[in-house]
C-alpha cells in the first residue's frame, strides 16, 4: 500500500497505441496504481474511455516472436488535453505501437519535453524507437529488444546488448528494458526515480497456478510483488520449475459473458510436489478457468486450508474463490452479541443496529443460533430488561468474486459482497477478494497492507 502520509501524489503518463504489447501496458499501469501513483493512459487521436487493442508477443519456434490478440486496454485520459508540466514521469510500453507513434510529431514533442526536463522516462522493448526518434538517447546507455539495437546505435546511444530478455539498464533519468520479462526491475527503478521508497518487502509469496488461469490475473500481481522486492514463486500441480501454463485472455466485449482468447505462456518457478508451504508469508490465487479443476485437487485444498487456518494473508480473485469454496474456508462461524447491563437498553440496541446496519441485522435472523432475553418489555419505544440481552448468530467470511461464482461462495456459507463497480475489492481478516482483473490496483494494495509492505514518496 502507499504511505498515507504522502505529501503530493506522484502523477505519471503512460503512452499507448494500438497493438501495444499486452503486458507492457497493463503491468506498469496497474502496479503503479497499486503503489499509490496516479497514472494517465493516453493515445494520440483517442480520448478517455476509448480502447487500444493490445498484442501478445512471445518467443516462438520460428525466427521471430509470435503475435496474437490480447486484451482491450481502456484509456483513462485524452491525449489532446494533457499538460506535460503536471506529470512526474513517463512510461513508454513496447509492442508494435511505437513503430507508428515514432512518426507522430506531437508524441515526439512530448517525449522531448520529458527528456529535456530530466523527469524519469521508462521505456521498454520497442518503445525505444520513440526515444530514438525524439533524439533522447544520444550519449545514453540503453538496452531494448535486440532488433531495436541498430536504430539506437544510429541515434547515438551506447547500446547495451541484453544478455537475457529480463535485462534492464539505468542511465540518469532514462530507464530501459528489453522485454516484459524485465518488468520487476524496470518498475522498481522507475519507482525509485520518482522518489519512492519500498519497505517491508522481505516477504515470500506463493502463487497457485493452473492451465488457462487468466493472463492478467497471474502476471500483474506476480510482477508487481516482484517489483516490490518480494520473493515470488508460482506452482502448479503435476508441474515443476521451468514448465509452462497456458493462460486465457478474458475480456468484456459486449457479449452476455466474457470472451476468451489464448494468452501468454506463464513459466512456473517452483515444483508443487514437496513444496514447503511454511516458508511462505502469503498466498495468491488467480482466476480464469484453472480454479474449477484445481478445486478438485486434494493437495490444493490442503494447501489453501493450511494458509487460512494459520491466518497468513491470502488474496483470491475472480474464479479463484471456487477453490476457497471447495476448501470450506468461507463457512459460517459463530459470533456473539450481548448487552450485559440491566435496565434501559435502548442505547445499546440502537448502537448495534447503527454499527451493523438494519439490513444486516435482519439478514442474521435465519442464522440465529440462540436468543437470550430475560423479561424484555417495552412501551413507546423504550425497552427495558431485568438481565443481560444477547444472541448468537452464524456469519461467514465476507467475500466477493466474479458474479458467476456467487453461487459457489454463498453455498459455502460465506457472506456475499457485491463488487459494484467490478474493480472493488474487500478485506476480511487475512483474506482479500476481488471480482476481476480491473480491480488489481485495489487487490494488490490491500494484499500489501496485510503483508506489511509499503511504498512511500
Amino acid at each position: 500500500m502507499a504511505n498515507s502520509n504522502t505529501k503530493a501524489q506522484r502523477r505519471v503518463l503512460l503512452l499507448c497505441g494500438d497493438y501495444v504489447e499486452d503486458y507492457e501496458a497493463m503491468v506498469p499501469f496497474q502496479a503503479l496504481l497499486a503503489f499509490g501513483v496516479s497514472v494517465d493512459a493516453v493515445c494520440p487521436g483517442k480520448k478517455s474511455g476509448d480502447i487500444c487493442r493490445t498484442a501478445i508477443h512471445q518467443a516462438s519456434a520460428h525466427q521471430t516472436y509470435s503475435e496474437s490478440r490480447g486484451h482491450n486496454f481502456t484509456l483513462n485520459a485524452t491525449f489532446d488535453e494533457i499538460e506535460f508540466t503536471k506529470y512526474d514521469g513517463l512510461v513508454i510500453p513496447g509492442g508494435r505501437a511505437p513503430e507508428y507513434l515514432a512518426m507522430n510529431s506531437a508524441v515526439l514533442d512530448l517525449v522531448s519535453n520529458f527528456s529535456n526536463s530530466g523527469k524519469p522516462i521508462a521505456s521498454i522493448c520497442h518503445g525505444q524507437l520513440i526515444l530514438a526518434a525524439a533524439g533522447s538517447v544520444k550519449g545514453r546507455k540503453c538496452t531494448a529488444y535486440p532488433t531495436v539495437g541498430p536504430v539506437l546505435v544510429a541515434a547515438g546511444a551506447h547500446w547495451v546488448e541484453p544478455e537475457t530478455m529480463s535485462a534492464c539498464v539505468v542511465d540518469g533519468n532514462v530507464i530501459t528494458a528489453a522485454t516484459y520479462e524485465g518488468h520487476p526491475k524496470f518498475i522498481q527503478h522507475f519507482v525509485k526515480a520518482l522518489g519512492g521508497t519500498i519497505t517491508g518487502s522481505d516477504k515470500r509469496i506463493l502463487f497457485l497456478c493452473g492451465d488457462y488461469m487468466e493472463d492478467y490475473e497471474v502476471t500483474v500481481p506476480f510482477q508487481s510483488l516482484q517489483a516490490l522486492g518480494c520473493h515470488v514463486d508460482a506452482v502448479c500441480p503435476k508441474k515443476k520449475a521451468g514448465d509452462a501454463c497456458p493462460t486465457a485472455v478474458h475480456d468484456f466485449e459486449g457479449d452476455q459473458t466474457y470472451s476468451e482468447k489464448p494468452g501468454h505462456n506463464f513459466t512456473i518457478t517452483a515444483s508443487f510436489e514437496g513444496l514447503n508451504t511454511s516458508s511462505y508469508d502469503g498466498l495468491v490465487i488467480p482466476g480464469g478457468r484453472a480454479p474449477e479443476y484445481l478445486a478438485l485437487n486434494e493437495s490444493v485444498i490442503a494447501l489453501v486450508k493450511e494458509f487460512m487456518e494459520i491466518k497468513k494473508p491470502v488474496a483470491s480473485i475472480c474464479h479463484g474463490q471456487q477453490i476457497l469454496s471447495a476448501a470450506n474456508v468461507l463457512k459460517a462461524v459463530q459470533h456473539n452479541w450481548q448487552c450485559d447491563r440491566s435496565g434501559p437498553i435502548t442505547i445499546e440496541v440502537i448502537r448495534f443496529v447503527v454499527s451493523v446496519g438494519l439490513n444486516a441485522v435482519q439478514s442474521l435472523l435465519p442464522r440465529l443460533v440462540s436468543f437470550r432475553c430475560p423479561i424484555l418489555s417495552g412501551r413507546g419505544g423504550q425497552w427495558s430488561s431485568k438481565g443481560p440481552l444477547g444472541f448468537k448468530y452464524l456469519l461467514g467470511r465476507k467475500c466477493t468474486a466474479y458474479p458467476a461464482v456467487k453461487l459457489n461462495v454463498v453455498l459455502s456459507g460465506a457472506t456475499w459482497l457485491e463488487s459494484d463497480p467490478i474493480d472493488r475489492c474487500f478485506t476480511d481478516g487475512n483474506l482479500v477478494t476481488g471480482a476481476a482483473w480491473p480491480g488489481h490496483p485495489e487487490f494488490i494494495s490491500q494484499f500489501m497492507a496485510l503483508l506489511g509492505v509499503q511504498v512511500s514518496f
